[in-house]
């Protein structure tokens, strides 16, 4: 048979993807041309790449085009000939602006943009009505096109760190929109239109300047997570009780000085963070936020906690570091799900006995408070990994020693940190385990493994832990 048949011509390798990244490319490579025909996804993240040439938008049949973190400067009007593509990333490159024929990438349903100084969305942007995923965080953008709203199948936006102001009042025909977040923008206010995006699940305005929330958020009665720290809120509508989906709720570094009692109808809340406010006290209906798992509290004005936290059952981590509490609610001790309990920096003298009942606690945060001892019914914490009464405590755990006490007449645990002494807070001073009690002392506690051993022989009598024949506990 002739040799110039062709029959026998070499078979171009179908190739559908290709991934060169992280490769130090300073170009495209010439060699992904060979698979015009084929090639459906390409990968050249994370290189120097200044240029897309025109021979890559040959490939028709891309679906896939990453070109994040390199040099790019220009996307060019050719990517109007990739009729297939469904993905693109270009985030990351120092493109300041997009082609307006963009709008002919019909099938485009994921658009990565982030992190490029673009200023300004072109007309036909909003022409591409397959998308669901866009990400302008960090793009300079002052304000969206009027009629953004034209992208009805969006679900996920991010266009946090710009400079936006207001939203267009057109995206209240964003229906399937899930996930919005306007973190780090102007805005004064929340916009109304984010009231009518009832599919929300997450929404994101943290570091911006809202002085309240407005009461059309309780209609996001689908939203689970809500972050709104680092603003200027002043109050919380009783209306945030129609967050019925709700189970995060992030409102650190803010002006709160009081939460609504409508908040302990956020049955299926489980993480509260509301640090760094100005917090008075706590409403009495927390005890309602069954789903409680982590509450974070710290850096406010509390003085004292609400007994009803006794029917969190479910919390694992309670925070309430640099407050001004002078006593802990007994019913503290029925939250025995409790693994790490920081109570640092406040001005505790006693706890409570109950608090041997928490079972679970592993770590345990007293530093920096007035404590004389410690309840004796602490030796039931058999999980307790580490105890920290001081900020400059070498071990994390100390060996305690019982010791009796002649105004209740009851068994205690003590050590060589107690009683407490407040911090000096002027110069930030503070005493090494070394310099805080005798060097005989410190030589003999060198020698004493670093672990909790509780003497809890229930035949004992009260008399035998008076303080003048007082016992180690090993």
């Amino acid at each position: 048979m002739p040799r110039g048949c062709p029959c026998f011509a070499p078979q171009v390798e179908e190739i559908k993807e290709l991934d060169f990244r992280h490769c130090n490319l300073m170009f495209v490579p010439e060699e992904i041309y060979e698979f015009e025909k084929s090639l459906e996804e390409l990968y050249i993240d994370s290189n120097n790449i200044k240029d897309l040439p025109r021979p890559l938008f040959h490939c028709q049949n891309l679906r896939k085009l990453g070109a994040s973190d390199n040099e790019l400067c220009v996307l060019p009007p050719a990517i109007a000939s990739l009729a297939s593509l469904e993905e693109l990333d270009i985030s990351k490159n120092g493109i300041v602006e997009l082609p307006e024929n963009i709008k002919c990438c019909k099938n485009l349903n994921t658009v990565e943009l982030s992190v490029n100084p673009i200023g300004k969305l072109p007309d036909g942007f909003t022409q591409l009505l397959n998308l669901t995923h866009l990400y302008l965080n960090d793009t300079f953008l002052d304000f969206l096109p009027a009629n953004f709203g034209r992208l009805t199948k969006l679900k996920i936006l991010e266009i946090r760190e710009n400079h936006l102001k207001s939203l267009p009042k057109s995206m209240n025909r964003l229906t399937e929109l899930e996930r919005l977040d306007l973190g780090n923008n102007y805005f004064d206010d929340l916009p109304e239109v984010v009231g009518t995006l009832k599919n929300l699940t997450e929404l994101w305005v943290d570091s911006n300047t809202l002085t309240k929330l407005p009461p059309f958020i309780g209609k996001l009665s689908k939203l689970q997570y809500f972050d709104g720290c680092k603003n200027k809120i002043k109050e919380l509508p009783t209306e945030m009780s129609g967050l019925e989906s709700l189970t995060d709720l992030h409102l650190s570094t803010n002006n709160l000085k009081s939460l609504p009692e409508s908040l302990g109808k956020l049955t299926k809340l489980s993480t509260l963070k509301v640090d760094d406010n100005q917090l008075l006290k706590l409403p009495e209906t927390v005890g309602g936020m069954k789903a409680m798992e982590e509450l974070i509290l710290n850096m406010n004005d509390l003085q004292e906690l609400p007994p009803s936290i006794g029917f969190l059952r479910n919390m694992r981590h309670l925070n309430v570091d640099d407050n001004l509490l002078l006593e802990l609610p007994s019913e503290l001790g029925s939250c025995s799900n409790i693994r790490l309990l920081s109570l640092r920096g406040n001005k505790l003298e006693i706890l409570p006995d109950e608090l041997g009942r928490v079972s679970h606690l592993t770590v345990v945060n007293l530093s920096n408070n007035r404590l004389k001892y410690l309840p004796f019914s602490f030796t039931k914490l058999k999980k307790l990994q580490a105890l920290w009464l001081s900020d400059n405590q070498s071990k994390p755990l100390i060996p305690l020693q019982t010791d009796w006490d002649e105004f209740f007449q009851h068994r205690v645990l003590t050590c060589f940190m107690f009683p407490q002494q407040p911090r000096i807070h002027d110069d930030d001073v503070y005493f090494s385990d070394g310099e805080s009690f005798h060097p005989s002392l410190w030589e003999e506690e060198r020698r004493t493994k670093t672990q909790i051993a509780f003497d809890v022989r229930e035949s004992d009598s009260e008399h035998n832990f008076k303080r003048t024949d007082r016992k180690s506990v090993v």
